[in-house]
């Protein structure tokens, strides 16, 4: 008999097994998941005629009381059937083919007696430590029955009956909205299974425990414990894995391959098992370790189809090993793992959850997790495993745009398929108490939700509706523009006609007081009278009359607000952002503050709070709004970039029409700066926010920063705004810290700061050299900028170059200057002071390039270029384009001096 019950804990049996062999043949039934004949068996109706069972459910008038306590393993054998049965019904399909009102004796239920009624009576009796069970749940007297019989045995009866309870708990949980524990001395029985002889010998059976006690763990949200529990689960199974990189391809039109995360996982052999390399195939079917499928019967994996991803990442082949690699995974190819065995496929399952749980929401938790996922895909052997490792690539692809269609077609593939019988039942629930296979509602829930993000509205619908998640249908109606049905479903909903699968939940909740109970029944009314606020300003009606809908829509929040007794935050928070678009900025602030006041939390009310006191020049309150916000949403960048603004409006209170603001002081300056560098964290490619950041920079005199601004600035906007792009205000005040130290000093300063003088000059010059002189090139001042930069460094060469770019960029080159005298006026100004700058730095330039040529006499000579005759062309050449048009003007004189002076100066 204990061979026995161990044998069932894995779920094999064979005849070779000791006992009756009646029990024997129930326990083959069992494990061939024929729970039909063994819940309408005699044996099975006279234990489920026993009083305790069914007390609550139905009159027990005629039952008796403990008639078959001598048999725990018939006990077992029957409460693993209905347990099962019940996960049969809910989690993985196909429908059962008897009812509650076949496995129950005659004698024991009336001939008027409903299945609807027994459902319902065991509904409340389902409640745990006072949290309701899920009323739309299949056939939950199947489950209270499996459970009372469970809880009936002890460790004294049956060595298995702990490990049971927790698989039957952990399915108790999934009914449940919040988490319960186990009783601890429950737990403690499980764990003390681990040191049981026959599981220390068994490492499969050892691996198992350890997983389960893994998922109880995670299902409570107490991640560090599921992942300790999940990494000894897959020691004790020998399971070795590494994620890691391999060469590969993962795009059609990708050239040469580059490194692809790839997780590298081998099962150890099991006695009497070959490893296999691929997948069973299509003729044939196999029944290994407990794993039966085949693959025509194995959850369709829905095509990529995309027209830039492959389907699967194309892995370099391997030739041999790499040299030097110790890794015990070395060998494995890539592109061509040896299939696992199914238990080493869902502890990469868990695992894959484990990683989930400990990495931030980003695009790499994507990119650690899809490996595991692709590892368990790619060599399917058991039809639960498959469809959960599906259901969470589903999830993982959902947030991309090239997956998210495959993503949303798979869950409903993996719904479809659960009525249907396409694989054994056995098979289905072979490995199912190792998996986080979430119920058919949930998935449905899940669908629904996964609609909604891609539009398809009118099926999320009809999903909540059969959910009895009535507000959510009323959002998918609002959608569709269908707001008479809406409001259909709001008044039901008011009147009591229908009721919210949720509150109904909530409302069940055995923990709950009266006064809690009353206060969520006028929260529920008030959510529902704000609904109907919001459906009146987006009916047709708006359109028509939009103030008489407005009107209304005020009338449905205040009632909400009455009904709520002044609690409802969302009624104030609703109302609030009407009166803003009404521009009834008092009315506005008074309800947000009234919202506010009960829930403070509520980040988006902060801010409009605060944008209704800038609306009034009320910028102290308007600081405390955004500060609040900031507070409570800490990456909304817009809510940081608002803050700095009113910073820098403060001391502006008060003032009359005509008043000069006095100056933004040097702290208010410091508070902008430190908010707007907070707010980029967030907000790193505004480039609007950078060139705040840059000016105020600026002010506060950190230099360094407000070339660091003004590097994201050029990325930004070079290619659409090169004008915009460089702010040649700061570039000059940059310029002009750095030119304030001596230059002759450069190698005795150290410098004290990066935000002026030789600190400075590295960061200026990376700005020059890297950002904007090879993106902006046709901009005067920065040209001047940049040659009053090498002139400072005595560079008189380049210095000279960089004023004749400016030269060409400016106002001399435009084709109007030809005919506009004011623009000729101009450009003669714009030459004199190139001539006379070229006067200073040509005999330098000279004198400099002889100077390198003597030292370097094997260099090649450098052309060393006559500045007169280079000012002379200059001048004439503009002369000749503007002598028609000009040469009788009193400036022109100006010019013939000009080229008089450069004949004659030395």
């Amino acid at each position: 008999m204990e061979n026995l019950e161990w044998a069932l804990l894995r779920g094999e049996t064979s005849s070779s097994e000791a006992g009756p062999s009646r029990i024997q043949e129930l326990a083959t039934q069992l494990v061939e998941a024929d729970f039909k004949s063994i819940l309408e068996s005699s044996e099975a109706k006279a234990i489920l005629s026993d009083s305790k069972i069914l007390q609550g459910l139905i009159s027990t008038d005629n039952t008796t009381s403990n008639r078959i306590e001598e048999s725990p393993i018939l006990r077992l054998i029957v409460s693993i059937a209905l347990l099962q049965s019940f996960v049969q019904a809910n989690w993985t399909g196909p429908n059962l083919t008897f009812s509650p009102l076949d496995i129950l004796p005659s004698s024991t239920t009336s001939t008027t007696t409903t299945e609807e009624e027994l459902n319902s009576a065991a509904l409340p009796l389902l409640t745990l430590n006072g949290e309701p069970a899920y009323h739309l749940a299949q056939q939950p007297i199947i489950f209270l029955l499996a459970r009372r019989l469970l809880s009936s045995l002890s460790s004294k009866d049956l060595d298995t009956s702990p490990i049971w309870l927790l698989r039957t708990h952990l399915i108790h949980l999934s009914l449940l909205d919040e988490p319960v524990p186990l009783p601890e001395q429950d737990l403690l029985a499980v764990q003390s299974l681990l040191t049981n002889l026959v599981v220390t010998r068994d490492q499969d059976l050892k691996a198992m425990i350890e997983l389960e006690i893994g998922l109880y763990h995670h299902a409570l949200g107490q991640d560090k414990q599921a992942n300790q529990s999940f990494l000894q689960a897959a020691k004790s199974s020998e399971l070795e894995f590494e994620l890691t990189g391999a060469l590969g391809k993962r795009t059609k039109y990708q050239v040469n391959a580059l490194s692809q995360l790839v997780l590298l996982a081998e099962s150890r052999k099991r006695e009497g098992e070959e490893v296999d390399q691929a997948t069973p195939s299509d003729a044939e079917s196999k029944e290994e370790n407990g794993a039966e499928t085949t693959k025509s019967t194995l959850p369709e994996s829905i095509a990529l189809n995309d027209d830039t991803l492959l389907e699967e990442t194309e892995f370099t082949k391997v030739t041999s090993e790499n040299e030097g690699n110790t890794s015990k995974l070395s060998h494995l190819d890539p592109s061509n793992q040896p299939a696992l065995h199914p238990l080493d496929q869902s502890l990469l399952l868990s695992l894959c959850l484990s990683q989930h749980n400990n990495s931030p929401s980003s695009g790499l938790t994507a990119n650690q997790m899809m490996p595991f996922l692709v590892r368990v895909i790619s060599n399917p052997r058991n039809w639960s495993i498959h469809t959960t490792g599906l259901l969470l690539r589903s999830r993982l692809e959902s947030t991309r745009s090239r997956t998210v269609e495959r993503s949303t077609l798979q869950l409903l593939a993996l719904i479809e398929q659960m009525p249907t019988s396409d694989s054994s039942t056995k098979e289905r629930l072979r490995y199912f108490h190792q998996l986080p296979l979430p119920s058919k509602w949930e998935t449905e829930k899940e669908l629904a939700k996964r609609y909604l993000t891609i539009g398809v509205t009118r099926s999320a619908l009809e999903i909540f509706d059969k959910l009895e998640m009535y507000e959510e249908s009323v959002s998918c109606l609002q959608r569709l523009d269908k707001e008479e049905e809406a409001i259909k479903i709001v008044k039901d909903l008011l009147q009591g006609k229908k009721i919210d699968s949720d509150i109904l939940t909530k409302l069940s909740n055995e923990n709950l007081s009266e006064d809690k109970k009353n206060k969520l029944t006028i929260g529920r009314k008030a959510k529902l009278y704000c609904l109907l606020g919001d459906l009146a300003l987006s009916s047709e009606e708006s359109i028509k009359d939009p103030k008489k809908s407005k009107e209304q829509a005020i009338e449905y929040y205040e009632k909400a607000w009455e009904i709520s007794e002044e609690t409802s935050s969302r009624s104030m928070r609703s109302l609030g952002t009407l009166y803003v678009g009404l521009n009834e900025y008092d009315k506005a602030i008074q309800c947000f503050k009234d919202a506010l006041q009960i829930n403070p939390l509520y980040a988006r009310a902060w801010f409009t709070l605060g944008v209704c006191y800038v609306k009034q020049e009320k910028w102290l309150e308007a600081k405390d709004a955004f500060r609040r916000q900031v507070g409570v949403e800490e990456d909304d960048a817009e809510g940081w970039n608002n803050l700095a603004a009113v910073y820098l409006r403060l001391g502006e209170e008060g003032l009359k029409d005509g008043e000069t603001a006095p100056p933004v002081t040097f702290e208010n300056k410091h508070l902008a700066w430190r908010a707007l560098r907070q707010g980029l964290r967030f907000a790193y490619s505004n480039w609007r926010m950078w060139q705040n950041y840059m000016i105020v920079s600026i002010d506060v005199g950190e230099l360094s920063e407000a070339a660091r601004a003004m590097t994201r600035v050029v990325e930004e906007l070079y290619d659409k705004d090169p004008i915009l792009a460089v702010d040649p205000d700061v570039l000059d005040k940059l310029v002009d810290s750095v030119t304030r130290d001596d230059y002759s000093l450069r190698n005795e300063v150290v410098p004290k700061t990066s935000n002026e003088g030789f600190g400075l000059l590295p960061i200026v010059e990376r700005l020059f050299n890297i950002t904007i002189l090879p993106k902006i090139s046709n901009s005067t001042r920065v040209w001047k900028s940049h040659a009053r930069l090498e002139r400072w460094k005595e560079n008189w060469s380049s210095a000279q170059e960089d004023y004749l770019k400016a030269y060409r960029c400016s106002i001399v080159f435009d084709d109007s200057v030809e005919r506009d005298l004011q623009k000729w006026k101009d450009a003669v100004n714009e030459i004199e002071i190139l001539i006379a700058t070229m006067s200073q730095l040509g005999p330098k330039v000279k004198k400099q390039l002889e100077k390198e040529q003597q030292e370097n006499p094997d260099q090649p000579k450098k052309k060393i270029s006559d500045w007169k005759f280079q000012a002379r062309g200059i001048v004439r050449t503009f002369m000749g384009r503007t002598k028609e048009s000009f040469e009788g003007e009193k400036d022109w004189s100006r010019l013939e001096e000009l080229l008089e002076d450069i004949k004659n100066s030395d």
